[in-house]
């Protein structure tokens, strides 16, 4: 009971994690209907920025904070400079955009940082946490910064003015013009803080995986996963899909025979065409009905 009670708390650690990427990369689908096959890579070099910072004598939390103002305004540099100029341009020179954005993050972060593993501080430390065995102080505070961003994105969007004109813009566009909304400039808000949870992301698991420019790789493929997982046009289902695909995850490494760490990543990608098959639009998804 012992090792079933640790491996679902450290798959909600991990699944915080899932769950911050996933939340981003719906963020952007909502945007623009396209998935950011670079987010993972924005979110590493955010994750070199802070680390860079450390290196300079910056402490921990203002590091951190730095990091998410300049991924913020990072984010919409992105959109504004490569992908507004696509709005209006066939899927696949879009998939093109995001796979060039892809490659040149991971290069650029080889060329400035190089390849080889960093270790990366935690504030949290790595005792067992409040004394127990079963989950220590830098997955606690994982789950815990996790919490209190998911918290925070919920009064964003439902009680701040700017908060509803973003979801205006993702759901009702026309409708949202007609009003005066800029929707334009929420497409690029809403990169920003896709930009800036990623980032949040990145260097909470850090520690854990090491840092590396290939380092949110699987991070990226399992945010995927929770967001096909937990319905591609909801917020709500992607942070819910993030918990669930890391308890799962962790669930059938310890209890399934053969799997172990190794085939952890092919079960998410298992994972995504299931969902894809029976429920295409996922657990909280909705079935969008365009006009033709």
């Amino acid at each position: 009971m012992e090792l079933f009670t640790n491996q679902v708390l450290a798959g909600i650690a991990t699944g915080a994690i899932y769950a911050c990427m996933a939340l981003a990369v719906v963020m952007i689908y909502q945007a623009i209907d396209h998935l950011n096959f670079a987010q993972g890579e924005m979110a590493m070099f955010s994750t070199f920025i802070s680390w860079q910072l450390m290196q300079w004598g910056i402490p921990y939390w203002a590091a951190f904070v730095i990091t998410l103002a300049l991924s913020f305004v990072g984010g919409i540099a992105i959109e504004r400079i490569l992908f507004k100029p696509l709005a209006k341009a066939p899927v696949l020179t879009n998939v093109a955009g995001f796979i060039a954005l892809f490659a040149i993050i991971n290069s650029s972060a080889g060329l400035i940082w190089d390849f080889t593993i960093k270790q990366y501080p935690t504030p949290f430390g790595s005792s067992p946490f409040l004394g127990s065995q079963l989950i220590s102080t830098h997955q606690a505070g994982m789950i815990g910064v996790t919490v209190l961003l998911l918290l925070g994105l919920y009064f964003f969007f439902q009680y701040t003015r700017i908060g509803l004109a973003m979801r205006a813009a993702a759901s009702v566009p026309e409708s949202a013009r007609l009003v005066g909304i800029n929707t334009s400039w929420m497409i690029a808000l809403g990169w920003g803080m896709a930009s800036a949870i990623g980032s949040i992301a990145g260097m909470l698991i850090a520690p854990v995986v090491f840092l590396e420019p290939n380092m949110m790789g699987g991070v990226l493929i399992y945010g995927f996963a929770a967001a096909v997982l937990g319905g591609l046009t909801s917020p709500f289902g992607a942070v819910v899909g993030g918990f669930l695909v890391g308890i799962f995850e962790n669930l059938a490494g310890t209890y399934i025979p053969g799997v172990g760490n190794e085939l952890k990543l092919p079960i998410a990608l298992a994972l995504i065409i299931s969902v894809l098959v029976v429920k295409p639009a996922g657990l909280f998804g909705r079935h969008i009905v365009k006009r033709v």
